[in-house]
């Protein structure tokens, strides 16, 4: 019973994110079958940020590492641009 619980606290991030891609795939069912059109597509977006957030959960990723990969791919966006020729993309040969 003590593991049970242990693996309950350990893990109640990712029942939680689980639980909600459960609903909001059911609420996207129900939505869809009842012509919810609008409501199906915000119940599809919810999913997604629920599956977003349960596969950072189970990875161990932190906004400070989503942070870091961001201010990289900046300065790695912004190299690149400065050293691209003066008429890229309209490079004709």
């Amino acid at each position: 019973m003590a593991t049970l619980t242990t693996s309950v606290v350990l893990l109640r991030w990712q029942i939680l994110s689980a639980v909600l891609m459960f609903m909001a795939s059911t609420l996207n069912i129900r939505f869809r079958k009842a012509d919810y059109i609008g409501l199906a597509v915000i119940s599809s977006g919810c999913g997604l940020v629920a599956a977003c957030w349960f596969a950072t959960g189970l990875l161990g990723i932190t906004m400070m590492d989503v942070s870091a990969v961001w201010h990289n791919v900046l300065n790695v966006m912004t190299e690149m641009s400065q050293k691209a020729p003066p008429d890229w993309p309209m490079v004709i040969t």
